[in-house]
């Protein structure tokens, strides 16, 4: 039998899934410190705190492999107690009860007090907007609103996350000036949709307003935009980006698809023509401005045809980011009545058909950045490699610029100019320009 240790506690945070996630779990780490708990994130600890994701089907199946391995690891005693928390919980809850009960606890995602009480803390409403960061010292997410409104057909993001809630301005600024006290000098704005930022709080389109604001905080270099739909974008905020050199020329808008057919049936409220026009106003607006985009390939009742429509679109539109998805049949969600008709192996030869033609755009768009400079910030050193990015870059899922650390050295979190001497498809390599 198992004795009870006197080691004092120590908790570990595991965060699975989106920079959403990621800003949860800071939140919960700045409630545990402040109430005096050891708390690491993604470390050892005898008490773990797994933060899951259940959007899609890859995003459960690794939820629920990590959740089954602390539950070996607590049966072994390597661990005392294991919680649950985050989208999967909260979507799942009584299936994950009665298939995995050896859980100490599962929790959804608006029941952080509760989380607290578990975890012998106290909720501190003072502490809101304070959060330990788990990004490099130099970037940190501002989550500006939670949940959507929005009504797509294969999105289960509502169910575990409920409806649009924006932050106010005032609460954010503050956050912001926190965050810029502690170092942070790019603020990466993220929500499930940007785009509805400030309709409930406001009564309108707010987005640019809370830019205005942010750009005032003294320290904060970038401001990047995050997830924008592209229905009923506000375009003010293109004058913003192109008057104000804290915002970045990037923009994050995931559009789906492209013909009309499948974005009628997704319930996306668009078409390809009022799509195209808006993208178009982007790059006549803000001229230089790099659009990342995510598609899904395989969407029930998607031919050949629809398929060829987006393959076309996306050689035509040639987006500097792009990212592409299979489509996974979630349940309760509207396209689930409809038949999952399109093999896996056809999605997968789709989705990689469309990431072959994004390489070789890239490639192409990389090539012509040879020989010019640009601002850059340092993420970080590996191996031989100081890590930056350009201002058309986010972290995790955007190109990096890669300098000789043999060569040259550079301070992370610092930005610096630098000339770009060579390109591969999702790489630049560059030295600075003194």
């Amino acid at each position: 039998m198992r004795t009870k240790s006197l080691k004092k506690n120590k908790i570990n945070v595991i965060t699975l899934g989106c920079s959403k996630n990621t800003y949860d779990s800071e939140v919960l780490m700045g409630q545990l410190k402040a109430s005096g708990k050891d708390v690491a994130h993604e470390q050892e600890g005898n008490i773990v705190v797994i933060n899951t994701c259940g959007f899609i089907d890859n995003a459960k199946e690794e939820s629920i492999n990590t959740i089954l391995e602390y539950v070996e690891k607590k049966e072994q005693g390597i661990v005392d107690k294991v919680f649950v928390t985050g989208c999967l919980s909260e979507r799942y809850r009584p299936d994950l009860e009665k298939e995995i009960p050896d859980v100490d606890q599962y929790f959804g995602t608006t029941e952080l007090p509760l989380l607290l009480k578990a975890l012998g803390a106290d909720y501190k409403h003072e502490l809101l907007g304070e959060r330990l960061t788990t990004t490099p010292k130099n970037y940190a997410y501002l989550k500006i609103a939670e949940g959507c409104d929005r009504p797509c057909s294969f999105c289960a993001i509502p169910l575990m996350r409920g409806t649009h809630v924006s932050q106010s301005i005032e609460k954010l600024v503050r956050e912001a000036e926190g965050l810029a006290k502690n170092g942070v000098k790019e603020l990466i704005l993220i929500a499930q949709d940007l785009t509805y930022y400030g309709l409930d709080l406001y009564k309108k389109r707010n987005l640019a307003e809370l830019l205005e604001n942010l750009s005032k905080v003294e320290g904060i270099e970038w401001i990047r935009l995050h997830y924008a739909f592209p229905t009923g974008f506000p375009m003010d905020v293109l004058d913003l980006m192109k008057r104000e050199p804290k915002i970045c020329n990037y923009i994050d808008i995931p559009l789906q698809h492209i013909s009309d057919k499948i974005l009628k049936s997704m319930k996306r409220g668009t078409t390809k023509e009022k799509t195209t026009k808006l993208l178009q106003e982007f790059r006549e607006r803000v001229p230089g401005m790099a659009i990342r985009t995510t598609l899904i390939v395989g969407y029930p009742g998607e031919t050949q045809e629809d398929f060829e429509i987006l393959r076309d679109w996306v050689q035509e539109m040639k987006f500097e980011r792009l990212g592409c998805f299979t489509y996974s049949h979630e349940e309760n969600t509207g396209a689930y009545v409809l038949e999952d008709d399109v093999p896996q192996e056809v999605k997968q030869a789709r989705a990689a058909e469309i990431m072959d033609l994004q390489s070789q755009i890239s490639w192409d768009l990389n090539q012509e950045k040879i020989g010019q400079t640009f601002k850059c910030v340092i993420d970080r050193k590996e191996g031989q490699h100081f890590i930056g990015r350009t201002e058309f870059d986010s972290p995790d899922v955007d190109n990096e610029v890669l300098v000789d650390a043999s060569k040259y050295y550079l301070k992370t979190g610092d930005f610096v100019n630098l000339k770009v001497t060579d390109a591969t498809e999702f790489d630049l390599y560059a030295e600075p320009i003194s």
